[in-house]
């Protein structure tokens, strides 16, 4: 499985908004020069997550997007599912497996599995208030 962009967007800016989690709404401009991507991708990207209601935009001049929970609330898991779709490594393995006919008798389906519940256990038990604390971490030692 490999992250596409999208992806690693999507929990770049649900990052910036858990860390300015002020009560006050975060512009994308900001977001984008902060993170230095472009302001017309991370609407698109905030369009979906917004659809989803992990989001709220506030409009006006002093508008911009807030959490809709709080940073604990939400995992890296439930981010890259909702901009990925499935992380299984393979198609045969995971939550929309295709049916295969040689699955009772293959023997690397029993990889596949192990790489696919590893990922799962990663990304499920990592919260966006995990990111928070390792960029705040990070930010003080530089």
């Amino acid at each position: 499985m490999k992250v596409s962009t999208k992806g690693r967007y999507a929990l770049r800016l649900m990052l910036e908004l858990a860390v300015g989690d002020t009560g006050k709404p975060v512009s994308l401009k900001d977001i984008a020069g902060r993170q230095q991507i472009s302001e017309k991708y991370l609407e698109q990207i905030i369009s979906v997550l917004n659809k989803a209601g992990f989001v709220k935009s506030v409009r006006g001049s002093q508008g911009g997007y807030l959490l809709t929970n709080p940073p604990s609330w939400y995992t890296v898991g439930m981010i890259l599912r909702l901009t990925e779709g499935n992380l299984s490594p393979v198609s045969c393995v995971g939550d929309k497996e295709m049916v295969c006919g040689r699955k009772k008798d293959c023997v690397t389906v029993i990889i596949w599995e192990k790489i696919n519940s590893a990922i799962h256990q990663v990304v499920d038990n990592i919260t966006l208030a995990d990111l928070v604390v390792w960029h705040n971490e990070k930010s003080t030692k530089n």
